[in-house]
């Protein structure tokens, strides 16, 4: 086993404590000839970590197929002196892999004393709010602006690494060496991403609320704007009827349309109600055996209603009752508008993840 170590210039680019004391955190990269631990090898382990006066990388490198097992208790006990483990799909693939690993070489090590922190989880939930195509590394750069070259895939290193094992030339271990060192320098260029899962999980602070009429709009509008503690360093726009949104540095501003005129409410026991086809509204049965057999109807669900005018505000979950439709299967509630439906900072805070939810489902749509 090879055994490289030296100091590291790390950009700054996330408040680190966040996740973890400084010298608390290991930041870890693995490569591999396969997939699965049971049927391929491991050959590398890299870490960036902080020592207390600057950053370090550590790498162990496999030189023969022999030193696996040194490489695997190496790294294990180097990594007890820490207490939160960073990486990128980790929990998907590099730690099931490394225990897989330990498994088929008799080795009893596991995770059990480390937290995991794996940006890929973190971040999938929003993927479609930040309209990433996938949850590929190489796609968050993009989204944040990092431009990076690769070189080289994995698939490719693979027989890089089994030619090495045979010739043992050195400019095939630069190669494999600087690969996985560069994707741990590139690892601080896309912890900014966690920033929207630290903005999504925090409670958002109704700052405003202001209704307007505007000239060239049909109807009104109700402006809303919410402060977050978190700042996102890329801006989103969206706009989906009757939503338009900016997420910007630590604001959240949505201009909502609202609905003005006739809404309906449909009882949700239309078998107790008769409908009346001339006043088009349904009335309880109690009330409605006082009239005329001619004038009214067993109700179903589509007429079981009463009808309200008023200015409404769209809804798009359960926060508000009554919930008021256009017809039944109308895929918006609304609720009758005042300023005081938002005056509680939870019911705010909801309404404000309500439209961030439903902004997703339609960019998935």
């Amino acid at each position: 086993m090879i055994t490289i170590k030296h100091p590291v210039d790390l950009p700054d680019t996330y408040p680190l404590e966040r996740i973890g004391a400084l010298r608390d955190l290991l930041f870890f990269d693995i490569e591999t000839t396969g997939f699965s631990g049971d049927t391929s090898q491991l050959y590398l382990i890299g870490c960036t970590y902080h020592d207390g006066f600057g950053w370090k990388l550590v790498q162990w490198f496999a030189d023969t197929r022999e030193s696996e097992a040194q490489l695997l208790t190496t790294f294990f006990t180097f990594m007890e002196r820490f207490k939160v483990l960073v990486h990128f799909n980790g929990d998907g693939f590099d730690i099931p892999y490394l225990l897989k690993c330990c498994r088929r070489l008799g080795l009893d090590y596991n995770f059990d004393n480390i937290a995991s922190v794996d940006i890929y989880k973190k971040i999938k939930p929003y993927r479609k709010l930040l309209g990433l195509e996938n949850m590929k590394q190489k796609s968050i750069e993009q989204f944040l602006g990092v431009s990076r070259e690769d070189k080289y895939s994995g698939g490719q290193l693979i027989e890089v690494y089994r030619d090495y094992l045979v010739t043992h030339e050195s400019f095939l271990y630069d190669l494999l060496i600087l690969h996985n060192e560069d994707d741990l320098k590139g690892m601080p260029s896309i912890l900014p991403i966690l920033n929207y899962a630290d903005m999504m999980e925090a409670p958002f602070a109704l700052d405003s609320q202001q209704l307007y009429c505007a000239d060239g709009i049909p109807g009104p509008f109700l402006n809303l704007t919410w402060k977050s503690p978190y700042s996102i360093p890329v801006p989103l726009e969206y706009d989906t009827a009757p939503v338009s949104l900016e997420l910007h540095r630590d604001v959240l501003t949505c201009n909502i349309a609202l609905y003005q005129g006739e809404l309906k409410y449909f009882y949700p026991n239309y078998r107790d109600y008769y409908y009346l086809p001339f006043e088009d509204t349904a009335v309880h049965k109690s009330v409605g055996e006082y009239v005329d057999k001619d004038a009214r109807k067993k109700a179903t669900a589509r007429t079981c209603y009463s009808k309200k005018c008023g200015l409404f505000l769209p809804q798009f979950g359960p926060l508000w009752s009554p919930c008021l439709k256009e017809d039944y299967k109308a895929p918006l509630d609304y609720v009758a508008y005042s300023p005081d439906l938002l005056s509680d900072s939870d019911t705010a805070d909801s309404y404000a993840r309500q439209i961030l939810d439903y902004i997703s489902h339609k960019r998935e749509a």
